[in-house]
């Protein structure tokens, strides 16, 4: 089978004249990848192209569609009856804007009589409605607008002529609930159309047969399918640099302050360059300080999630007319938006993982012939072990990624549910259609009767309540919604992306006064020289105005009507809060708070993980780093040891009348935090009496009251700690019910949106709380306890990997004592005692200062 999917097809198929004559008049010739995808095409084949950015991938998907509706065209003219032939799904809105405006440029050029329309979340209802009615030829959507179409009614009618699906950046939607969503609605769409085939494209997949088979339906039980891997040819090398600054490099934090000149100056030397970062907090940060540095008022714009919508597209609009310099931004930016004019990619921080930065580099250049340029630029020491690490495997082509797991249960309950919601249906028959969807082939049948159950009636627990109720069964054994409110509602709260609660914010208008003169930003971009005023409030009765974006709930709670901080480019003093907004003034204020935002940080992968600790272990790769690094790594040579890449280095050593232990596992955050969590119950039993934890990307830091040195650290760090040990953690924590909150969202057990029912945050958790508490002494084997059981193994706890990491350094665990702190443990030690929610990346440089004696004892031999 492998060999049948990896195969070159050496006999290419010509393009039809027209097809040829459009490439020639554009001086290109048909890449082989783009002809292969047409003879994939023509025998009825799924097929995954994997090319790289500016090897038009985009264009090798859409080219057999193009061709078959060019014929269709011919024959029935312009006013043929229309029928929806090919959908394009991509992750996010822009990107199918931009596509959509890409197309047409073959399409009017070859005179192709086409329709082409979009339909995302932004889509007036009356286009929508005008849509079903008289489908265009290519629609370009999202995953959660097919959800919504399999909610609807005569569905299999809408998509009965549908010849193809393409689904672009596939490697981003494929492992997560957003993929599991968008399996389901193929299977789904496979049913009304059987003929439709399917089309991946990615330029960054490293689990290419997971992805082949994602992308293909299984309709052959224990007999698995694949779609054709079709490869484009690789492009020129990028061109990757790791910033080196003359200042004092950061022990800790993720600010980047000391690097901004550096990075000012890359800015000023570039035509137009992209700065990803991997926070919102941490881009307005960075927007803030160019700002600062802007003597030469360069247009710089500012662009996350968070910013209202309209600043997000009058920022794409600039940026697509060729008008700014820069763009701070986050992932938002990161997949398939064509710019051309960019020529450079700044990262700051460490990117976490090479396939993203290789995502990234692709938004410079976009010609295959052509190296994309990228500035790595490290926040703190250990960040350049990693951005070193990255760049030598972008170089070497390395990607990183890990397999596909099984479809989540919250999100197939949300899809059943969709189903019922639009033409009723049979057990069985959905059941079959379910299982052609990869990510749920190996489901087995009482596993979905439980979620059937869960739908028509809450289950056990929660059977004797009427709003958990939402199925019922027809005469004739159908399935179907209980009635048009409850399937307004599904359809109301279609998705997977769950964010925190949010609050709009918004200027205030004070009735009975002047307004306020704007102050530093318009709409993102630099306005260097204006200045701000706020005014006074007192007496004043605000209300909402202009909305410049979102925050999440949690951090206005903390906030004191004055208190400053950093949003969408601009100092705004908060004001109060006002049913869901968030009202501000403008401030002129130096020193703001900074919003951070829960989920914004990206994990680390376990590729770049191994690569890190090998760099770390042989000194004679320490050439790749800064003096200072390597500075810092000599001397905790001299002074302990270096973590070897396949056993566990722990330190333990007194300070200021504490016993700490310090190790160096090297696997993210979120699994360092699950383990110091474990580490600390182990040691209450033992009666150390541990006192705290910190943890950050690559280290563990725990101290007690008690002499830690004593420890068995083999014993201590057994992977057994995984199973009686974390389930009883689990059943004493908050973090299950945070998880199950986002479970019953996405399963509909709770709405989050109704007309005239909006509710917030508090509401939503305060009910999720309730239902937890009720199956957890009820019903703990209910089906969405055990969707939030896997979610946070997988999520917030990191339990596979940090039981993984366990395993390969059983047996190896290196206990050295020392008399002081060790060079490497300062990092994460400069955590302790930081506020994360208040203070964020603004702590950085009082930390620094805080420090010097800390640094002083580590770097004394």
């Amino acid at each position: 089978m492998l060999s049948l999917l990896l195969m070159k097809h050496t006999s290419l198929p010509a393009l039809p004249d027209r097809f040829e004559a459009w490439f020639e008049s554009r001086g290109w010739t048909p890449r082989a990848h783009q002809r292969e995808m047409v003879a994939a095409a023509q025998a009825g084949e799924d097929a995954l192209l994997i090319a790289p950015t500016g090897g038009g991938k985009t264009l090798g998907g859409f080219l057999p569609s193009l061709m078959d509706l060019a014929e269709i065209a011919d024959v029935g003219g312009k006013d043929r009856p229309h029928r929806l032939h090919t959908l394009y799904v991509s992750p996010l809105k822009a990107l199918s804007q931009d596509v959509a405006r890409n197309l047409m440029t073959p399409i009017e050029e070859m005179g192709l009589n086409l329709r082409v329309e979009t339909r995302t979340g932004d889509t007036p209802a009356s286009k929508r409605t005008r849509q079903r009615a008289k489908p265009p030829d290519i629609l370009l959507t999202t995953p959660e607008q097919i959800a919504l179409f399999c909610a609807q009614e005569n569905a299999s009618a809408f998509f009965e002529d549908l010849k193809c699906v393409i689904i672009d950046e596939v490697h981003a939607l494929a492992p997560a609930k957003r993929g599991d969503l968008l399996a389901l609605g193929l299977a789904a769409l496979q049913h009304y159309a059987p003929k439709m085939r399917r089309v991946g494209l990615s330029a960054t997949v490293k689990d290419e047969m997971g992805h082949a088979r994602w992308l293909a339906a299984q309709t052959e039980p224990d007999q698995a399918r694949f779609a054709r891997i079709v490869r484009g040819s690789a492009g020129a090398a990028p061109e990757v640099e790791v910033m080196t600054p003359d200042e004092r490099i950061p022990w800790s934090g993720h600010s980047g302050r000391h690097a901004m000149r550096d990075v000012y100056e890359q800015i000023k030397g570039a035509g137009t360059a992209l700065i990803f970062v991997n926070t919102r907090a941490q881009a307005e940060m960075v927007f803030q300080e160019l700002w600062s540095l802007n003597e030469d008022s360069l247009p710089i714009a500012l662009h996350h999630g968070s910013l209202s919508v309209e600043q997000r597209r009058k920022v794409e609009a600039a940026m697509g007319a060729g008008v700014l310099k820069a763009v701070v931004c986050t992932s938002t930016l990161d997949l398939g938006i064509d710019w051309g004019d960019v020529d450079l990619v700044i990262q700051m921080g460490a990117p976490k993982g090479t396939s993203r930065l290789l995502q990234r580099l692709g938004r410079a250049n976009h010609r295959l012939d052509a190296s994309s340029r990228a500035m790595l630029v490290p926040t703190n020491r250990f960040e350049h072990l990693e951005c070193a690490c990255a760049r030598e495997a972008v170089l070497a082509g390395a990607l990183d990624g890990d397999p596909l797991k099984a479809g989540a249960l919250d999100v197939l309950a949300q899809h059943v549910m969709g189903r019922a919601c639009g033409d009723p249906f049979d057990a069985d028959a959905l059941y079959c259609e379910i299982t052609a969807a990869a990510p749920y082939a190996e489901l087995d049948r009482e596993t979905f009767d439980r979620v059937l159950s869960f739908i028509a009636d809450g289950g056990y627990a929660l059977g004797s309540y009427d709003r958990f109720k939402r199925l019922v069964k027809t005469r004739d054994g159908l399935w179907r919604a209980r009635n048009r409110d409850v399937a307004q509602r599904h359809r109301m709260n279609v998705g997977t992306i769950i964010e925190a609660p949010m609050l709009n914010v918004r200027l205030a208008r004070k009735t009975g006064a002047s307004k306020p003169r704007h102050g530093r930003g318009h709409q993102g971009l630099v306005r260097p020289g204006e200045v701000s005023s706020t005014g006074g409030t007192q007496g004043a009765t605000l209300m909402g105005g202009k909305m410049l974006g979102q925050v999440e709930e949690w951090f206005t709670d903390q906030l004191s009507p004055g208190d400053t901080f950093m949003f969408a480019g601009q100092i705004l003093s908060f004001e109060g809060v006002s049913g869901g907004d968030c009202l501000v003034s403008r401030s002129s204020a130096e020193d703001p708070k900074i919003p951070s935002f829960e989920g914004g940080k990206f994990p680390y992968s376990t590729y770049l993980a191994a690569r890190v600790r090998e760099l770390v272990h042989n000194p004679d790769r320490w050439n790749l780093l800064p003096e200072q690094v390597r500075d810092w790594l000599e001397i905790q040579k001299r002074k302990s040891k270096l973590p070897a890449p396949d056993s566990l280095l722990v330190e333990t050593f007194p300070r200021a009348g504490k016993s700490w232990l310090v190790c160096y596992p090297f696997e993210g955050r979120l699994a360092h935090q699950t383990l110091g969590m474990l580490v600390t119950r182990r040691l209450e039993r033992l009666g150390k009496q541990p006192l705290g934890f910190v943890a950050n990307e690559y280290a563990l830091a725990v101290w007690g009251r008690k002499d830690l040195s004593d420890v068995d650290m083999s014993a201590l760090f057994s992977e057994d700690m995984m199973g009686d040990d974390l389930d009883a953690w689990l059943a004493e924590s908050d973090l299950m019910k945070r998880t199950f909150r986002n479970c019953a969202l996405i399963a509909g057990l709770i709405e989050r949106r109704f007309p005239g029912q909006e509710k917030t945050g508090r509401q939503v958790t305060f009910s999720a709380d309730l239902i937890y508490n009720v199956l957890r002494d009820h019903e703990p084997d209910h089906i969405l306890m055990q969707a939030a059981w896997a979610d946070a193994a997988a999520g917030l706890l990191d339990v596979r990997r940090l039981s993984d990491a366990l395993v390969r350094v059983a047996d190896h665990v290196e206990a050295v004592h020392l008399d002081q702190i060790s060079p490497l443990a300062v990092p994460v030690m400069l955590e302790v005692g930081r506020e994360p929610i208040r203070h964020g990346e603004a702590m950085d440089a009082i930390l620094e200062d805080a420090s010097e004696d800390l640094i002083s004892e580590a770097m004394t031999v």
